[in-house]
């Protein structure tokens, strides 16, 4: 709570400044308060939270009850409460009947009846016969009960609890025990009158200007700003740093012929990737004219030599969502037949996997090419420490696997910090020549790619990958733009 001493009133707002003269003559409510100061209700409310978190107002909170009638309640004032109908019936049949009689010409059922008999004696309006003591007759005294004044009262609207006399609160709670009798309902009102510190500046603030002086030490609201995905922040930076590194960035469509996905890279057509279970196929859907003529003879002989069997051209039209940007890059050599080139391409690629922590059935990948009459794998692995350096990771280090379309192929690993360990992330090596000469290339070309997720993973201290797309704002607002 702010210290009232400490208040400066000049800063008090004009919806403030309004409230405190309007209370300056005794409490009010919410709905007198705007109709006094001609504020709109929602002001109205505002303009009570920021006085009272000032300490200038008190706020009273009243819940009214209000009683209403109940549709057995209705019925009731209708046709009369059970053990009044009891009694009509007793008196219709000269004042006494057996129980069996005055159950039947009473017309209650087996519930009623039983109330009936109960309310009737606990009210004095019957006893047993005078004779026989298996009839009930009734007594002198059957006047108006309290329930059924009050009931009769309830029909006509809702009365305020409050303003029940005690008779009628004790007939409230009897017809509280039957169900549907009567209802209630709350309301809640609030009132609202100046403290000490709020009396003690209506004066200033009565000759205060409409303009006020600006406090500088008020708490200021949040605003969370709209920002790109942190994701989007790595893919950002990927390829700002290949750009910064002399490289051109290309681009190709998600959907590709299994052709270029697979078998230009010299992918068999039995491999176990380019299985249901493992890649999402367009059903009933073929490509035409897969490549060109030259290229799709190459590929073929290459296959029947390298694999030893008969490549067939129904397999490489079938459509699949690209599991791997490298569709795009291979394309780029059969297209424009570099004899150097340096680019790469940032895009997703699909996967029909299981879902898990470190896995995703999409995601981002980054892949890029080096071609020269040159270049090494020694050229390769000092590109790829110069990038991971660019990402902040400092220690590096690779050692020999395996890759269908490289060899040699490496594996590289990177130490993170935080986590105190080696982390496995981009694969690379140098395209097999039975991927580059049947495309028409003949210097050496070095290759690379890996999922952008797991450095997002490494960058934001995640462990599981799913976090990325979580939607969760707390902390897509926390993480910081600049690492």
């Amino acid at each position: 709570m702010i210290e009232w001493m400490a208040f400066d009133p000049k800063t008090l707002h004009e919806i403030e400044r309004k409230l405190i003269l309007a209370l300056a003559n005794g409490k009010l409510g919410l709905d007198t308060l705007t109709q006094n100061t001609g504020l709109s209700i929602d002001q109205v409310r505002r303009g009570v939270e920021w006085l009272k978190y000032k300490n200038l107002i008190s706020v009273n909170e009243r819940v009214a009850k209000f009683l209403g009638i109940g549709n057995e309640g209705r019925k009731a004032v209708e046709h009369g409460l059970p053990e009044r109908r009891l009694v009509n019936a007793l008196n219709s049949a000269g004042r006494e009947l057996q129980i069996s009689d005055a159950k039947t010409q009473s017309g209650l059922n087996d519930m009623e009846f039983n109330v009936a008999i109960s309310n009737a004696r606990a009210k004095g309006w019957i006893r047993q016969g005078s004779q026989d003591r298996s009839a009930i007759q009734v007594s002198e005294n059957t006047a108006e009960s309290g329930e059924e004044r009050l009931l009769r009262k309830l029909s006509r609207g809702e009365i305020a609890q409050n303003t029940l006399g005690s008779d009628e609160l004790a007939a409230y709670q009897l017809l509280k025990r039957r169900p549907n009798y009567v209802t209630e309902r709350e309301v809640k009102s609030i009132e609202v009158e100046l403290s000490q510190q709020g009396l003690a500046i209506v004066k200033e603030v009565e000759a205060q200007p409409e303009t006020r002086a600006i406090d500088v030490a008020a708490p200021a609201p949040i605003i969370h700003a709209g920002r790109r995905h942190p994701l989007q922040d790595i893919v950002d930076e990927v390829r700002e740093i290949f750009v910064g590194l002399g490289f051109e960035e290309i681009d190709g469509p998600i959907v590709q012929n299994g052709f270029w996905n697979f078998d230009v890279l010299f992918t068999p057509q039995d491999h176990p990737a380019r299985e249901m279970q493992d890649t999402f196929y367009i059903s009933g859907l073929r490509a035409g004219n897969v490549a060109d003529k030259k290229i799709v003879g190459n590929v073929a002989s290459i296959h029947k030599k390298g694999w030893g069997y008969s490549w067939k051209i129904e397999d490489a039209r079938k459509l699949v969502l690209r599991t791997h940007t490298t569709p795009v890059t291979v394309r780029y050599l059969a297209d424009k037949k570099p004899d150097q080139a340096s680019v790469f391409s940032v895009g997703r690629v699909f996967r029909n996997e299981k879902l898990t922590y470190k896995h995703l059935a999409e995601f981002y990948q980054v892949e890029g090419i080096v071609v020269g009459k040159d270049v090494t794998l020694r050229d390769l692995m000092g590109l790829q420490t110069e990038f991971y350096s660019k990402m902040g990771l400092k220690k590096v280090k690779f050692w020999p696997s395996f890759f269908p379309y490289t060899e040699p192929s490496l594996q590289s690993m990177v130490y993170h910090e935080k986590l105190g360990k080696w982390v496995e992330l981009f694969g690379m090596g140098i395209f097999r020549p039975e991927v580059t000469l049947p495309v028409g290339v003949k210097n050496p070309v070095l290759a690379w790619g890996g999922g952008l997720e797991r450095i997002a993973m490494l960058r934001y201290g995640l462990d599981d990958v799913r976090e990325l797309y979580s939607n969760k704002l707390g902390w897509l607002r926390s993480v910081s733009k600049c690492q």
